[in-house]
């Protein structure tokens, strides 16, 4: 036995008063408010070694909840340092490990066999396409993954098929579905992901004999980031604490970014009510960040409604200002990235400290571009590399086979994505034609019948139909009319889905930037070189596991995770915040929280950018600097460029002239004066009262016989009467 004073003071040496504090609370449920970069895990596993080494519980009656297996394994990994405890057989893990235990002791009352099987996303998928094909269900109607979302998304909420009320026949029909899959897998005897979490409700709420059972044994349940519970896990945990058990729960409202999810930030505000906590202890102290930086997330974070509200503080100096740049153009904005983080290298901060901040996995293209170019090694984390992405090599193959009918691995890809009825069965037979007559997969295609050679017609109606057009027309066509635009567009089905969908609908729209701006800059229009330019740059430059590179990430992927210095890149309203976000109901305050994230990753240095157009469907989309830059006080900035000032102008005349030649392949030049006869000067952002806020693209005349031309966010490129616009500069 360990020695219980000189081991106390050893755990709580070097914690500052918050943290001791947090550590050292009697046995009751407690808030921990911890926000970024403030110690909130040494916090955790010290007070779960605090209560075992004086003797409060044993280290079986713990219960520790985290959201990742790496969470959990570091977790033990700590508290094996802090205490000479065998942690083998504690409870600390995710809440479908936990689930998973639980339910493994108690499988006969949960209704299950011993040796049950947990099904994966694709297992799941392959289960209700059987299901449905016994059923007789037209998979075109009701998609096997929407069906699946379905499922997984109405027993997340703590549903059952009998709990989901359906107004109309086609809900009805997946309500069918959903009964008959589980059915099905209680035949079988497996379950799936959200099955776990459900089930273990089910079985504690209704046996109350095992509820009492580990109501008396988890004393002290401990939950980490509590702010990305959603309302099932909530109620799991409200069934385990019972009336008398001490619920220990660290999370940061702040940093609540994962409603698409599920999660609930709610849950924060209801567990100071369900659990009449009285302890409330904010941990404000930063351990990461500059003073400045912390001033910035702080005066932005504020604009938010419903906060429990802390204010981040460090002891560390203020640091440098925040770094401003507005680019003329996406390209631009890339280019002075690479030249900054070149000068970076020259002060010797390593490529693995510096990351690149994005809201949208989209904006990856550019500045992947970019670095490839200038030689710099990167990883992609928590994602794919632009030309990696699923979708862009579904659209890849697509242009692969119009261009080479002889390419068998382009056809292999698409014959059957979109879903077309072409079975496993049928391409085997297509496969042994093609040996048979020694030739390819499409000339054997060609010979077939039914909806294999319907795929044929589909490639040559393709190649029939696009034969003429200009490279970036070439692309836009086949996107809309190989299925591949309406596929996703049919996948929004559940939040989490529907921001996966508007993602890839996002990069195939970046696909169609990236033939633009290879036009332009290779002067060549062929299909074949740019699928020669795609494979290069898939092939090129993505570091190795041990590789000295950069951090290409979404703020998403970022959370957690700290860099010497963080590019916030494409800070421009409808980007960042999202123009989803605006007609969600908390959305633009999740858009809010995802910023502040984003601004507490950088430790010493942060550069926040943001670009005056941006290609969009390609073409030129004018833009309007985010009001998240606005809200960040004036005394915490250093703008590398004149605010406001536009960067590039262009000649009076149509919207011609705000060509994608203009705007990105004459970067370098210097701007031209604005026209003297022009009442508003080109790129000057203005508002109006009917179309909102907009970007001057060009002007004629002057006085009240001049006009402007306004691209509006919201409703595009107007002409608009000096005499009678009423226009309002930002």
């Amino acid at each position: 036995m360990w020695d219980n004073h000189t081991m106390n003071s050893s755990l709580l040496s070097g914690l500052n008063p918050e943290q001791r504090a947090a550590v050292e609370l009697p046995a009751q449920s407690a808030l921990i408010l911890a926000g970024a970069g403030s110690g909130k895990t040494r916090v955790l596993t010290t007070r779960i070694a605090y209560l075992i080494s004086t003797g409060q519980v044993s280290p079986h009656g713990i219960l520790a909840v985290t959201f990742t297996n790496k969470a959990a394994k570091e977790m033990v990994t700590r508290l094996s340092a802090l205490l000479p405890i065998n942690t083998r057989g504690m409870w600390i893990g995710t809440f479908h490990g936990l689930c998973n235990r639980m339910l493994r002791a108690h499988f006969r009352e949960a209704n299950l066999p011993q040796t049950f099987q947990i099904l994966d996303s694709g297992d799941q998928l392959s289960a209700i396409k059987r299901l449905m094909k016994v059923m007789n269900v037209d998979d075109e109607k009701y998609p096997p993954r929407e069906v699946a979302n379905f499922i997984s998304g109405s027993k997340e909420q703590g549903l059952r098929a009998s709990d989901v009320e359906a107004y109309d026949p086609y809900t009805r029909r997946k309500v069918e579905i959903f009964a008959e899959y589980d059915a099905q897998c209680q035949r079988e005897g497996v379950v799936d992901f959200s099955e776990l979490l459900l089930r273990c409700y089910e079985l504690l709420q209704r046996n109350q004999q095992l509820r009492e059972h580990y109501q008396a044994r988890f004393k002290h349940i401990l939950v980490d980031e509590f702010q990305d519970t959603n309302p099932l896990q909530y109620r799991w945990l409200k069934l385990l604490a019972g009336r008398d058990n001490a619920l220990f729960a660290v999370g940061d409202d702040d940093q609540s970014i994962y409603a698409f999810r599920g999660a609930n930030v709610g849950n924060m505000q209801e567990l100071l009510r369900d659990f009449h906590v009285e302890s409330v202890i904010k941990l404000e102290q930063n351990y990461r960040s500059h003073g400045n930086i912390l001033d910035a997330a702080n005066a932005l974070i504020q604009n938010n409604r419903n906060r429990l509200g802390k204010n981040l503080w460090t002891d560390a100096h203020k640091g440098e200002p925040l770094r401003v740049y507005e680019a003329p153009n996406d390209v631009e904005e890339a280019r002075f990235i690479v030249d900054e983080i070149q000068q970076l290298r020259r002060e010797d901060v390593r490529l693995s400290e510096i990351a690149l901040l994005y809201r949208s996995n989209a904006q990856s293209r550019v500045l992947e571009h970019a670095l490839v170019s200038a030689g710099l090694s990167y990883r992609v984390y928590g994602g794919l590399r632009f030309f990696e992405r699923q979708e862009i090599k579904h659209a890849l193959a697509y242009l692969r086979l119009m261009e080479n009918t002889d390419d068998d691995n382009a056809l292999l890809r698409i014959i059957n994505f979109p879903t077309r009825g072409i079975g496993a069965r049928s391409i085997e037979q297509l496969q042994e034609s093609a040996r048979q007559f020694n030739t390819t997969l499409f000339n054997a295609a060609a010979r077939a019948g039914g909806k294999v050679a319907a795929f044929v017609g589909i490639i040559e109606a393709l190649r029939n139909e696009t034969r003429d057009l200009p490279l970036p027309e070439i692309i836009d066509h086949v996107l809309q009319h190989s299925g591949l635009v309406a596929h996703y567009e049919a996948e929004k089905t559940t939040p989490a889905k529907r921001r996966e969908a508007e993602e890839r609908l996002d990069n195939l729209n970046e696909l169609l930037n990236a033939a633009t701006l290879f036009v332009h800059e290779a002067e060549d229009d062929s299909l074949t070189a740019f699928l020669t330019h795609a494979s290069l740059e898939a092939g090129e430059h993505q570091a190795g596991d041990s590789e000295d590179a950069l951090h290409l990430m979404t703020v998403h992927a970022a959370k957690g995770l700290e860099f010497h210095t963080v590019f916030i890149t494409g800070l421009e309203q409808g980007l960042f915040p999202h123009e989803n976000s605006v007609n969600e109901d908390g959305g633009l305050d999740e858009e809010r929280r995802l910023m502040y994230v984003a601004l507490t990753r950088a430790r010493r240095r942060l550069y926040l950018s943001f670009a005056q157009s941006r290609m969009l469907h390609g073409q030129v989309n004018y833009s309007v600097m985010s009001n998240f830059l606005r809200e960040i006080p004036e005394e915490l900035l250093h703008w590398l460029t004149p605010r406001f000032e536009a960067r590039r102008t262009f000649s009076s005349g149509s919207q011609e002239t705000a060509s994608y030649v203009a705007a990105f392949g004459a970067a370098h030049s210097e701007p031209a004066p604005p026209s003297p006869q022009a009442a508003w000067r080109i790129g000057q952002r203005v508002f109006h009262q009917k179309f909102g806020e907009g970007v001057v693209t060009d002007a004629e005349g002057s006085g009240n016989d001049g006009r402007v031309q306004v691209n509006f966010k919201r409703a595009g490129s107007k002409w608009l009467a000096l005499e009678y616009a009423k226009l309002t500069a930002l």
